[in-house]
C-alpha cells in the first residue's frame, strides 16, 4: 500500500498522443515540477471549469 490520502486514485486511464502533445506534457511537468499525471487531472479540472463558462 502506499501513503495514505483522502483523495485515492483508484482509476487508471491510458491513452495515445502525438509528439508535439508528449513533449509539451513533459515540459509542464518539468517546469511545474509535479508529475505527468498532475498535469494531465490540472487539466481535466481546467477544461471542467471551462464548461460551465459556456
Amino acid at each position: 500500500m502506499g501513503r495514505p490520502t483522502d483523495n485515492p486514485k483508484n482509476n487508471s486511464v491510458k491513452f495515445l498522443a502525438d509528439d508535439e502533445t508528449f513533449e509539451k506534457l513533459k515540459e509542464c511537468s518539468e517546469k511545474l515540477e509535479v508529475s505527468r499525471a498532475e498535469v494531465i487531472r490540472k487539466g481535466i479540472h481546467k477544461v471542467y471549469d471551462d464548461l460551465d463558462k459556456k
